[in-house]
């Protein structure tokens, strides 16, 4: 099954940007603004590489990089610079989702405010 994608643009450009994995119809109308009805991916959906995995609640992840400043999730937050609290290779667990790709994590020494970009799904599978 081929992976579809429909989405309309107000703004023209002027061509299409890496169109080499995807099959891409375009409408020229005399105006000369191009116009894109509809990609599709050549691949199917199953040879398409996992590009986000899906976090959900009592996800394990670990730390790529430590953050600067951690917020901690209490109901009055905390923010304080990161003093070698969080390290890279830190391992906890999500607890629930915030807004901007913010997620409380629990870790061993409480629970904190993390955005997304510190941290990355923890595939249990490679480490058995």
């Amino acid at each position: 099954m081929a992976l579809s994608l429909s989405y309309a643009i107000t703004k023209p450009f002027l061509r299409v940007q890496d169109r080499s994995s995807m099959n891409c119809e375009l409408q020229r109308p005399k105006n000369g603004v191009v116009a894109l009805i509809r990609c599709e991916s050549k691949e199917s959906s199953s040879e398409l590489p996992e590009k986000h995995f899906k976090l959900e609640i009592g996800s394990p992840i670990i730390f790529i990089e430590a953050p600067k400043m951690i917020k901690t999730a209490a109901t009055m937050p905390c923010l304080r610079v990161n003093s070698g609290l969080v390290k890279p290779g830190d391992v906890g667990r999500i607890v629930s989702r915030k807004p901007k790709d913010v997620w409380a994590v629990r870790l061993r020494i409480g629970t904190y405010l993390v955005d997304g970009k510190y941290f990355k799904p923890l595939d249990l599978a490679e480490y058995s």
